[in-house]
């Protein structure tokens, strides 16, 4: 786990000039998609919700705008920060601006597009000693107003210029790498161009690699797609959500966990978290932790145990969105927990504090839980419950899934949902 990607730069120096008008006085990726929320608003919700907790603005162009929006702010978890480049430096110039902010490996994504992937997954790809980037690519049916690239068994081999008269499906870079480090030292001469000057050369010398995704695609750099994104990107960003208790579904209950030496993950367990993130669900933990009320630990224990198991699935690939625990119990010693809380299961508390907090998709969520607690708890907040008695729980819940939107479509379900 002492390798896991937490660190995502953005660059946000583009002019947007094919937008004409509509950029001339905003910073291309803080263009307005819906009243309140900018286009990057969305990039760095994303990335949070991932895990990436280290988020690095490369500002140029109206950077003081970008700074005066974004820097030393908190989302979610994640701190923001903005570098802004003294002169216009191109791409790959504007990561010598943070040069002593990087990690040994990071995220690098294009401020003004959104591929919707599991990003987690793809810092979790392994790198071959000799490779010093990683990119997402993406197939897509009309490539005409993109470069293309060329890829053979996981390594790119060449990149073709943008060309009206091509035609077919054919990959494309998505704009979101995992790079070294090291990268900066290909800057040679300024401004420097990462996608024309440095990814062409790594490609040459067989040091950059590729994988294909799949997923919701946009760049805003026209006004036809910058209305795209306005139609379609706020829908893009609820999704239906999997609520899972903790002790029983995601770990073995051995009673009152609160360490890392203490976790055993279920069988399973990795994978269907993975999956569920891969599927585009929202993941939500929602625990009771009586053994705070009762003194056993401190809730400090609670909040780093689930550090710890975030770190554990990034190395996977796999992340939780959110993590909501109960402290209290009536019968606790600790006065302060003392209580008969709504957020103790059965009580709905943490389920609609989730509903409140994310963009969640209520009409297609669905809660897994081992106790007949966690299931009067979700439907007390009116959405599915299913109950968890051991086995495989990639098995499980896919199985839950496809039982789930059968019901949402009116079909045939492959059994009932747990009383």
């Amino acid at each position: 786990m002492t390798d896991v990607i937490r660190q995502a730069c953005i660059l946000v120096g583009g002019k947007g000039t094919r937008l004409g008008d509509l950029a001339r006085m905003v910073p291309k990726p803080l263009l307005e998609i819906a009243p309140g929320t900018t286009f990057l608003d969305l990039v760095i919700g994303e990335l949070a919700r991932q895990g990436f907790n280290d988020l690095v603005l490369l500002a140029g162009h109206l950077g003081d705008v970008v700074r005066e929006r974004y820097d030393g702010r908190t989302v979610a978890a994640a701190r923001v920060r903005v570098v802004i480049e003294p002169e216009p430096r191109g791409t790959g110039g504007a990561l010598t601006c943070a040069g002593d902010l990087l990690t040994p490996r990071f995220l690098l994504l294009n401020g003004d597009s959104l591929f919707d992937i599991n990003m987690r997954a793809l810092a979790a790809e392994p790198m071959a000693a000799d490779v010093e980037g990683l990119l997402a690519l993406r197939r897509i049916a009309d490539p005409a107003r993109y470069g293309t690239v060329a890829l053979t068994d996981n390594r790119i081999t060449g990149f073709r210029e943008k060309n009206p008269a091509v035609s077919g499906p054919a990959l494309i870079n998505a704009g979101i790498y995992v790079l070294r480090a090291s990268v900066i030292n290909r800057v040679s001469t300024l401004p420097c161009s990462i996608e024309t000057d440095i990814f062409p050369a790594l490609a040459r010398e067989g040091r950059l690699a590729g994988v294909e995704r799949e997923g919701y695609f946009l760049d805003i750099g026209l006004p036809e797609t910058l209305a795209q994104g306005r139609r379609e990107l706020l829908a893009v960003r609820r999704r239906p959500a999997v609520f899972l208790d903790r002790d029983g579904v995601l770990n073995v209950d051995h009673g009152y966990v609160h360490r890392p030496d203490q976790i055993d993950w279920i069988p399973g367990a990795i994978a269907a978290v993975r999956s569920l993130n891969d599927l585009g669900y929202r993941i939500v933990v929602v625990t009771n932790q009586a053994g705070v009320a009762h003194g056993h630990y401190e809730e400090e224990a609670v909040h780093t145990l689930h550090a710890w198991m975030r770190d554990a699935l990034a190395a996977h690939g796999a992340f939780i969105d959110a993590f909501y625990h109960c402290p209290y119990h009536p019968d606790g010693k600790v006065e302060r927990f003392r209580l008969a809380h709504v957020d103790r299961k059965p009580g709905p508390g943490m389920i609609l504090r989730a509903l409140a907090d994310l963009d969640i998709d209520k009409e297609n969520s669905f809660l897994i839980g081992d106790k007949q607690s966690d299931i009067a708890a979700a439907e007390a907040a009116g959405i599915p419950g299913f109950l968890f008695a051991g086995g495989n729980l990639a098995e499980f819940v896919d199985d839950c899934r496809k039982r789930r939107v059968g019901a949402a479509l009116g079909l045939q379900a492959g059994g009932e949902f747990a009383p």
